[in-house]
């Protein structure tokens, strides 16, 4: 009867952990090494925690094994876990140090104490394996839509019970004026997966533009396949939204493969989005940034079209009767163009264009007087030409300036000549300038670092090479933050050039001389990569480089 009691006990183990593991949909060893540490904790709090005691339980029959392990050493400094050699020989004659004996214990007995112990053993075990195998499970599907069931709602912040695990959609994630209950089935993207104190957070979205897009992806079959590609997409959640497509086939129009048969393909996006209108565009096959856009700014109509590669802004011009349109409720169709562009767009009206150019060709026929002691009429002729400054008049071909309606070559000289004698005295009042800012001479050996260049510089307290070495392009050029609480609000930070036409490439390219001028690097650190690759390139290299896939 004793040794049917004892079987059942191991039976009885063994599907306690296999139904632990099916439940926690963890590895049944794991939950097997929790129960072995839990019986272990029990034995040393019988036998005395300084005792090096380990158990086994066999996954086979469920037996249990407890041991006691003790150590042969030269120098004994734990009596219940070492012996000397000399004790070690008595048990074994050819025992030598580091030789372990293993002496089997009886079985346990647990107590209530000691049985409620262990199953807080096993239980930390199981949670903490339970948590890893969530963790692991769910980092590799970033980026994928999941389906759930909302557990709770906390303070605006929705608990979606995944299954075999839970997310969660801050308030901020979840659509404007979205209301889900307790048991609606929901749909999110994950967008992170963390491990945390109280274990991992599967952090889920449904404002996010990934979750349009992988939306459309679902509902566009073309999409799936790869044929039509989304290039861009820009949202206000719960409101209004914008896509970029393209497709690889000519014969397959992408904006219709993702509208579908009588608008049910975008449609389904937009039921799940709580009706959020979609504005679905093509993007231009040659990238071309105005194409896109005019597109992006539809349904307003475009009148012109001009782009500031340099400080990456584009201004549009559009009829009066348009403006509206293109600007959209609150900003809303132009903000959504930029973000889905990656252009800062301007808009202006027939009449404030035209405006605008009129105040540009005042001032700078203003300019041409003051600097070239020239009356109004050559200045207006000068700016009618498309000279925009003293510079491109002193330095032009002299018979640009002869050809001009009036002019002859003589007066071509003479305009140069006054032209060159302007920026002389404007060159000497800007180094006195520099002088004064107590600028180093050292500046003027970089690249591209002028005396206007020294003294915006030195204005913004960079006075050596070592501090123009030390600097951040942004430093220089100021830079954009944009702000999403603000809905897209954008800061103009402003740089040590700011108001002056220096691009963020011709920055890098100063602090980088500067950098060598410094003596923090050398030339051949800064050489283009590609002119070292092609030193040591070989043919068979230089082959196996023209298979390579493109990068897109």
């Amino acid at each position: 009867m004793a040794q049917a009691g004892i079987s059942a006990n191991r039976l009885e183990l063994l599907q306690i952990a296999d139904a632990l593991a099916r439940e926690k949909s963890i590895d049944r060893k794991i939950v097997i090494q929790a129960m072995e540490e839990a019986l272990q904790k029990g034995a040393k709090a019988r036998y005395g925690a300084e005792n090096d005691i380990r158990c086994e339980i066999d996954p086979r029959t469920g037996e249990t094994h407890l041991t006691r392990v003790v150590t042969v050493a030269d120098e004994v400094e734990n009596d219940n876990q070492q012996i000397t050699v000399a004790d070690a020989k008595k048990r074994k004659p050819d025992a030598v140090v580091g030789d372990t004996f293993i002496d089997k214990l009886p079985p346990l007995e647990f107590g209530r104490v000691a049985a409620q112990n262990a199953k807080q053993v096993i239980v930390q075990k199981v949670r903490e394996a339970e948590r890893e195998r969530q963790h692991s499970e769910y980092k590799d599907r970033i980026g994928e839509i999941v389906n759930g069931t909302v557990k709770r709602v906390e303070y605006g912040n929705v608990i979606v019970d995944l299954g075999r695990a839970e997310g969660i959609i801050r308030r901020d994630e979840m659509i404007p004026r979205e209301n889900v209950r307790l048991g609606d089935r929901i749909r999110a993207y994950i967008y992170d997966v963390r491990r945390e104190q109280r274990g991992p957070q599967i952090f889920l979205s449904r404002t996010r533009p990934e979750f349009m897009a992988k939306l459309f992806a679902m509902e566009v079959p073309e999409i799936y396949d790869g044929i039509v590609r989304i290039m861009a997409v820009a949202r206000d959640p719960g409101s209004r939204a914008k896509i970029a497509v393209i497709s690889r086939d000519k014969s397959i129009d992408p904006v219709g493969a993702c509208v579908g048969m009588r608008g049910q393909r975008v449609q389904a996006v937009v039921a799940e989005l709580q009706g959020e209108k979609v504005d679905i565009i093509q993007y231009p096959e040659n990238s071309d940034a105005a194409t896109l856009v005019v597109n992006a700014l539809a349904p307003a109509e475009v009148s012109k079209v001009v782009l500031d590669e340099d400080s990456n802004r584009i201004e549009v011009v559009v009829a009066e009767s348009q403006l509206s349109l293109a600007i959209g409720r609150r900003g809303q169709n132009v903000r959504l163009a930029s973000q889905l562009t990656g252009w800062d767009i301007d808009i202006l009206t027939d009449q404030e264009e035209s405006e605008r150019r009129q105040k540009e060709f005042t001032e700078r026929s203003q300019i041409f007087m003051e600097a070239l002691d020239v009356d109004e009429v050559i200045a207006q002729l000068l700016a009618t030409e498309g000279f925009a400054s003293a510079e491109e008049v002193a330095f032009v071909d002299p018979a640009e300036i002869a050809h001009i309606e009036g002019f002859d070559e003589d007066t071509a000289v003479e305009i140069q000549t006054r032209a060159r004698e302007y920026l002389a005295k404007l060159e000497a009042e800007r180094d006195a300038k520099r002088i004064e800012l107590g600028v180093s001479d050292d500046l003027a050996k970089i690249d591209g670092v002028t005396t206007a260049i020294m003294v915006a510089l030195g204005q913004a307290g960079i006075k050596t090479v070592e501090d123009l070495a030390d600097c951040a392009t942004d430093d220089l050029v100021g830079w954009t933050e944009r702000k999403k609480e603000k809905d897209g609000e954008a800061t103009k930070h402003k740089g040590a050039f700011d108001g002056m036409e220096i691009t963020r490439k011709d920055a890098e390219a100063m602090i980088l001389g500067a950098r060598v001028e410094a003596g923090w690097i050398t030339a051949e650190d800064i050489a283009p990569p590609e002119a070292a690759a092609e030193e040591e390139a070989t043919p068979e290299t230089a082959d196996a480089g023209a298979d390579a896939p493109a990068k897109t």
